[in-house]
Order: C-alpha cells, then structure tokens, then sequence
C-alpha cells in the first residue's frame, strides 16, 4: 500500500533545497556584514569582507575555466586564503583539495595527479616544495601565489599569478553556484597512504553541512564565538571548523605556525574561547616560559583527537583555564565525529579516574546515525564490557562519499553496509567506545598518522638491513614517535646515525623513527613478527 502522504507532495524548489554550507557564509553577510569574520596580524575581515572576497575567487576561477568537478589544490598554512578557499572554490562548482604542508613532493606529485588538478593555490613558503612536487607530475595545473604578510621567510620569483591580482579580477557580486545535488563532492582530502598510494577521501555538501552545524553542537558553541587556528586546515578540512563559524558567526582567528607565544596572546588579546589541536599543543602550552603565558579571565574549549594525553597534562591545562574533551574520528568521516560526552558527577571523582574517563573516544555526534563496535567477519556488535574487542564501524550522512577512482577501496570500505574504520576498540557498559589498538600499526605523532609499514619499507631498502620491525613509542611531546627494530645483514655495519640519514633521505622529517634497536626481533613458530611484544620493549625504552 502506498502512503497516502507521499501523493502529489513532492519535491519543488519552494520546498527543497541542496544543503550546503556555503549558505552559513550568505546568511553571516547579510545578518552581521560587520562582524568580524577573519583576524590575521594586522588583518581583520569582515562577514561582509570575506563573502565578496570568496565570491571574487569562484569568479576569477570561473573565468580560467574552473566548473562542476574541477579540481582546485590548496598549498596553504592557516591563512586567511585557505578560509576563502573553502568557499570560494565550491561556489564555482569546484571540488577543493587541501594538500598537506608536511608532505614530500613524491607523495604531492601523486595527489594532484589523481585529483586531476588544474589549479594549485600555493603560499609563497611552499613554493620550492610545489615546484619539486610538479617537475615529477604529469599535471600542468594554473599556479596561484599567495603572498601573506605574515610570512618572513625567503620568497623566490615565479612567473605565477599574483593572488590578490587575481582576486581583483573576479566580481565581488558573482551569482555563485548552489550544488546541484547535495551529494556533489565540495572537497577531496588523502588518507596518509598507510598501504600503497594514498586513497582520496570524497565529501559530499550534505556531510559537510551536517558536520559543520554538528561541531556547534558538540562543543556548545555559542554565538559570536572565537576559534583559533592551530589545527591545520589541510587535515579534514580542519574538521569543518572553517564552515561551522560561519553558521554561528564566529570569529576566525588564523595563525600561521604553531607556537607558543602567538597563541598565549590570542587566547588573551583576542578572547579565544575554542581551539583544537593534537597533545603536542598543549604540551607546548603548558611547558612555555611564563614570560610567554598569560592569564585567562574565562575558560578556553580544548579538544583533542589522537592519543589520550596523560593525567599531568590534563591537570596542567585545567589549572592553565582549558576544558579539554576528547574526539575521535577518521579522514573518511570528515574528521571527529565521536566525542567523549562528559558527564557532570565524573568532575567529583578523584583525578586518575576522570583521566581514565577522559582516554576514551565516546558516543557519537548527532550528525552521525550509526556506532558500533563489531566483529568484521560475522558483522556482530561486540558485548559493552569494555574487554571483548572489535573493529571500529561508522554509518551515516557524515561518512565520506567514497574513495575516489578507487572502487575497489570502496566497496572494501563499505562491506556490509558499514564503513570499516581498521581501528579495533572495545563498549564499556555504558556505551562509550575506547580504541585499543590499530590495524595496519598506525602511528600517530603529534596529531599525524605514520604508517610503520611505509617506514619499515624504507630501511628494507638500505644495503645493511635484513629485518626491521617499526612500532609507537610514548613521546612525552609528540605522543607517539616510530621506533625501529633492527636485525643488520650478515657482514654489514649500520649505525642509528647512519640509519636516521637514510631515512631523512627517503621520508618526511616527522616519520623519522626516534630511536634505533638493534637486536634479534622476536617471531611466532610461522616466524611472524610480533610487534605486541616489540610495543612493550618500546614502553620500556621510552
């Protein structure tokens, strides 16, 4: 039987409209056109200021020929352009790429082929990496530099367009594209590459509006509310904190590295009330020199989302004015959308226990329909008694569209109607989800992932390596840093010295591993290596 309230009621553009969130950005114009919007330095925007501007770059991109599906690569620190960028680009149809400022140029000449990009927007700070990065790609995209005024590094002349010139060009008016579907792709961002190439993660407008306004209600943003950008908004789109301002008119403040000093004086000076970032940054808050720290006259939103960070550390920020909360999420479901919802009465009990409870991932965000902890191969949720394990699942409207030109990956990913996160976890009886381990040996230092795989494949290549076997070890800074366990060829000589050379050779400075074991590497009777046993003996080495 038909349902009788589905008759001659359909879908009409009076009553149905493509969620996006470009619209947060119209409405904050046009509501509050002179609240301020960006501040950057010496910079400070306007709503009114930061939607004609954003309308100026999807119309200079539309005029270099940029439309549905295009690809647009953004090469940028947490600027004031990366802001426009994740407007302006999907306002003319374009679908952004965000690429990571820490990666090699191997790894970069990879992404903006299979993103088949056809502009590159590059800070003036990364342009040797960019100019390295396209001398080993086939793509031959239109370079846009960006010239900030707080760079005072080295600049080197290019014959790229100017951005500002560019942005003159475009029409302050331009009658912006809504998507045609909700489902179009507005960004593509890659995983980290952690088994072959990376994979490009596609989000669609719906999960990014949904996030967006989720991220609000999660971390009980108010309006007018002031974020800092110490998150890098090439990681998840920096967890769609760039659209969620915009729907409660926040004020964004941009800073362009990470460093103690800056950020002490915006929490002070600008009355920063949220801010994300991985432990190290509260680590580089609590350990600065008081002639850096200010005081707070309110409590600053903290949210963290890699490893738990230790009971000192939290009672340190507590003491310093930050409310910390955990998150938890992956590149595929837009960045965190699971959160260690805290209860009232867990603030009576002793500190150790609240540390405990704050370790945890949590429930998910409202935005996300579907969590479960559950056995892969029967496709069963796991008893919530915080001991029996399985692997991490997600559903719902904030999980990525798929992979890109990678159908393969994606059925993979999405086998039995569930998206397989590869992080095994367990349910306390209360509900809340805690992550155990990690598939595939996933590092994760200072908020970015190192897949020991793609370590261990560079020393195999070294002459004097016969076996090595890479694993987390604690770092009191960065959280986790690789550690490398060696078995040396028989007749060869390496030291830690000369391993550590080889490996800046071949890898970005970060997946480094800090410290060099040479020793025999322990096996199973089929001669597996057992790195359970190898993470123990890095603990202790730590």
């Amino acid at each position: 039987m038909s349902n009788p309230f589905n008759t001659d009621l359909d879908r009409n553009p009076a009553n149905h409209q493509p969620l996006t969130p470009i619209q947060f950005l119209e409405r904050a114009a046009t509501v509050f056109p002179k609240h301020t919007a960006i501040v950057h330095g010496q910079i400070r925007r306007t709503y009114a200021e930061f939607y004609s501007r954003s309308r100026q770059l999807a119309s200079a991109l539309s005029q270099h020929g940029i439309g549905r599906g295009d690809t647009v690569s953004a090469l940028l620190p947490n600027t004031p352009a990366m802001l426009e960028c994740h407007y302006g680009v999907p306002m003319c149809g374009g679908v952004l790429h965000s690429i990571n400022t820490r990666l090699d140029a191997a790894i970069i000449a990879f992404q903006l082929d299979h993103a088949m990009t056809k502009v590159v927007i590059v800070d003036s700070e990364f342009i040797p990496l960019l100019q390295e990065a396209l001398a080993q790609a086939k793509a031959t995209p239109i370079v846009i530099q960006c010239d900030d005024p707080e760079y005072d590094g080295p600049r080197i002349d290019t014959e790229a367009m100017d951005y500002e010139a560019f942005l003159a060009k475009g029409d302050p008016a331009f009658a912006w594209l809504m998507p045609e579907d909700e489902w179009d792709a507005i960004t593509i961002n890659y995983t980290s590459g952690t088994t072959g190439d990376p994979k490009g993660v596609v989000y669609h407008h719906r999960g990014a509006y949904l996030l967006a306004q989720g991220n609000a209600l999660t971390t009980s943003m108010s309006k007018h509310a002031v974020y800092l950008w110490t998150l890098p908004m090439f990681h998840c789109n920096g967890w769609c904190f760039p659209w969620t301002l915009s729907a409660i008119i926040g004020t964004h403040v941009c800073l362009r590295q990470v460093r103690a000093e800056p950020i002490w004086a915006a929490l002070a000076d600008e009355g920063v009330t949220h801010l994300c970032g991985a432990p190290i940054v509260m680590s580089l808050l609590i350990t600065a020199p008081e002639s850096e720290k200010r005081a707070l006259d309110h409590t600053v939103q903290f949210f963290t989302a890699a490893a738990p960070p230790p009971e000192k550390v939290l009672a340190d920020m507590r003491a310093a004015g930050f409310d910390v909360t955990h998150l938890y999420g992956l590149t595929e479901t837009y960045g965190p959308s699971v959160v260690n919802d805290w209860h009232n009465d867990w603030s009576d009990l002793p500190p150790a226990e609240q540390a405990a409870l704050k370790s945890r991932q949590g429930v998910r965000y409202l935005p996300l329909e579907g969590l479960e902890v559950m056995d892969p191969e029967t496709m069963t949720p796991v008893p919530h008694d915080g001991e029996t394990m399985g692997e991490v699942m997600f559903r719902g409207n904030v999980v990525m569209k798929g992979y890109f030109r990678n159908p393969e990956g994606t059925a993979k990913a999405f086998a039995g109607g569930w998206f397989h996160s590869g992080d095994l976890g367990v349910v306390h009886p209360d509900g809340y989800v805690q992550l155990k381990d990690r598939s595939k040996d996933i590092i994760i230092s200072g908020g970015e992932n190192i897949s020991s795989i793609e370590v261990e494949e560079v020393l195999y290549r070294h002459d004097a390596v016969s076996v090595v076997a890479v694993v987390a070890m604690p770092h009191e800074k960065w959280g986790e840093t690789p550690c490398a366990f060696v078995e040396l060829a028989q007749g060869q000589q390496a030291d830690a010295d000369a391993l550590k050379s080889w490996c800046r050779e071949h890898l970005a400075h970060y997946k480094v591993p800090g410290k060099f074991v040479f020793q025999e590497i322990p096996r199973t009777s089929t001669g597996k290596i057992q790195k359970f046993v190898l993470r123990e003996e890095a603990k202790a080495l730590a």
